[in-house]
């Protein structure tokens, strides 16, 4: 379980981006943070795994309280905590099969990850998890020649061969097509389920978040305004999340076009099954 007590960050000219924000996400759960840009989204992640460091409050996993570690111990930490990033930070130059296993170089240490002299438990973990993924056809492929949605699959093979006890997940739709945001979501779902790992996970689209999280959190300026299920994001909360705006009328326009959502989210199902 993640738990978060009183978690703050304020950047040096003086910007506060976490305000006192506690939290519990118990494992299994996938949890979404939604809100406005500048809201503190991805410094809440960056925090967790302390890429940001916090001014004040705890991060604490299971019984170990991050915020409290340093060197060795906090690389230790680290490997529990798999990070998907937006922009999917893979060796253009590589393969899909060397990305996916510098995911281990927690577990191997930086020479033998280095020299590519991974233990064979590791190898067969790797082509086992991006059987998974969908990518048994594309081990051999150097990383630029992969779309969007492949390469974001590799980041989440990669992450996912670190055993992690929770995945970290920032943005991971933000340069997808409509269509492949939805199979990255249902796949990120399917693999906490299996694996009862939490996830939390900063996404823009609150359509994406209605469909495929079971909470969500909204957070402006820095504090928590909304925790609960996606169906109580009513027109009235997303006003106190985002702001005015008319959410009743863009609820109209999609409802509008529901029966040709729903065909295609069930073609999509099935394209699926045939790909995961």
């Amino acid at each position: 379980m993640l738990r978060l007590e009183g978690l703050t960050k304020r950047y040096r000219t003086g910007d506060l981006a976490l305000d006192g924000v506690d939290l519990e996400v118990p494992a299994g759960q996938v949890m979404a943070l939604i809100g406005p840009s500048g809201a503190g989204k991805s410094t809440l992640i960056r925090c967790v795994n302390r890429l940001v460091e916090p001014s004040a409050g705890r991060v604490l996993l299971g019984d170990t309280d991050v915020t409290a570690l340093s060197g060795r111990e906090l690389r230790r930490a680290r490997r529990r905590m798999g990070m998907i990033f937006q922009e999917y930070a893979l060796v253009e130059r590589l393969t899909v099969m060397e990305n996916v296993l510098s995911g281990q170089l927690g577990h191997v240490g930086f020479w033998r990850s280095y020299f590519r002299r991974f233990p064979a438990s590791a190898v067969d973990m790797a082509y086992a998890t991006l059987g998974r993924v969908g990518l048994a056809d594309h081990v051999d492929k150097r990383a630029d020649a992969l779309s969007g949605g492949q390469r974001q699959r590799v980041g989440i093979a990669r992450a996912l061969l670190q055993r992690p006890d929770i995945l970290l997940v920032d943005e991971p739709t933000a340069s997808l097509d409509p269509k492949t945001s939805r199979q990255i979501m249902r796949l990120l779902g399917e693999l906490c389920a299996e694996r009862n790992l939490a996830a939390v996970i900063n996404i823009h689209d609150v359509q994406l978040a209605q469909l495929f999280v079971q909470r969500v959190v909204g957070l402006r300026a820095g504090r928590m305004v909304f925790d609960g299920p996606p169906g109580d994001l009513t027109p009235e909360v997303l006003t106190t999340i985002y702001g005015e705006e008319d959410w009743t009328a863009a609820a109209r326009r999609r409802g509008a076009g529901g029966e040709a959502d729903d065909e295609a989210a069930a073609l999509d199902e099935e394209r699926m099954a045939g790909m995961v």
